[in-house]
């Protein structure tokens, strides 16, 4: 809008840039009779959707995207075809005629367990490799997925010694244990987020200098290995007892067949339901922003604050959701996978 001469008139812009340069118009300060200038002040109304073509909002926001993370993609593109490359090299050196792909696959499997350290290394730091990082400077898509490998990697192991526990002979550790998991499975995951950023420094004020993201990621390890524990009881519920009889009439100690005969059954069943509370722990690390932590959805309510981006909320929500359903169904995708490799030719051969 333009104020000319006492009078409000409607300045339409006919032209824009790209929103990473600078908008600009065309029209030519207004004169009057004698050629003076007349000093006005001009707005522009940045919200111009449903008034341009999508062509146009291609190029003014899909374009400058991927014109800032072209080397990533790069970078991504050249490791890939690396990692192949390394694999078919891995195979041909050392065979296996049972599994041709069989020793690349171990490969890549003790990579993904040391990949989640080498790359909090790289962002938390290493002593004195590294300098260490402020946890404050972290936001985004990368607290979401620190929060959710994290957890997923140190609950696992707990929620096993949780179900194992339960299932003890000796009172004291199936008492511990039982006690455990049925008072973090009755208490909300938000109560458990506040307990970790409110309680913990009143009880213990040595803590409060600790991040407040590393006491969120171990209030989830605890919240999820409750729950892991009660999905492993239900796996080694299922297993029939007559393979321990089996088992201990072989002469196999307790130790021995809960490790090569039980767990792996158990864990083989309740592989669904253990990448289900997988991926629904993914989708509660959203609950972060609600202690102050600014995770994925924190950072897109920051962003729709802004004054460039007041309106487009239901632009950043969509985003997200694109995000949040990618990774899950990726996650989804590779369950069916180990089914498939594993329990599921398990139970066709038992069938």
């Amino acid at each position: 809008e333009a104020v000319v001469a006492g009078h409000l008139c409607l300045d339409i812009i006919p032209e824009f840039e790209r929103m990473t340069d600078f908008y600009r118009t065309l029209e030519n300060q207004p004169v009057d009779d004698a050629g003076k200038n007349i000093p006005y002040v001009q707005s522009t109304n940045l919200d111009f959707r449903g008034t341009h073509r999508f062509s146009d909002y291609l190029s003014l926001f899909v374009g400058p995207f991927f014109d800032q993370i072209n080397v990533f993609c790069l970078v991504a593109i050249v490791v890939v075809l690396l990692g192949y490359a390394a694999g078919k090299g891995l195979d041909r050196f050392f065979p296996n005629a049972k599994a041709p792909r069989g020793t690349s696959g171990r490969a890549a499997t003790w990579l993904l367990i040391a990949l989640p350290v080498i790359a909090f290394g790289l962002i938390y730091g290493v002593g004195s490799v590294l300098p260490l990082t402020n946890t404050q400077r972290w936001g985004g898509l990368l607290m979401t997925l620190i929060a959710t490998v994290s957890s997923i990697i140190f609950s696992f192991p707990i929620g096993v010694l949780l179900a194992l526990g339960r299932r003890s002979s000796l009172p004291a550790i199936s008492l511990f244990s039982t006690v455990f998991i049925e008072f973090v499975r009755g208490v909300p995951f938000i109560t458990i987020l506040f307990m970790s950023q409110l309680l913990v420094p009143l009880l213990n004020p040595a803590l409060a200098a600790t991040p407040g993201i590393f006491r969120a990621i171990v209030g989830t390890i605890l919240f999820t290995a409750a729950y892991l524990a009660e999905n492993v009881r239900g796996g080694l519920q299922a297993v029939p007892h007559g393979q321990e009889e089996a088992a201990k009439a072989l002469g196999l100690s307790s130790f021995q067949i809960t490790l090569h005969i039980t767990l792996p059954q158990a864990l083989r069943i309740v592989i669904p339901a253990l990448v289900g509370m997988f991926i629904a722990l993914f989708m509660d690390t959203s609950l972060f922003v609600i202690v102050g932590l600014l995770d994925l959805v924190g950072i897109s309510d920051n962003v729709v604050v802004q004054s460039d981006f007041l309106g487009d909320r239901r632009e950043v929500l969509i985003f997200i959701t694109i995000i949040y359903f990618v990774i899950s169904y990726a996650m989804s995708i590779i369950s069916r996978q180990i089914e498939a490799s594993g329990a599921g030719k398990a139970m066709a051969r038992k069938i």
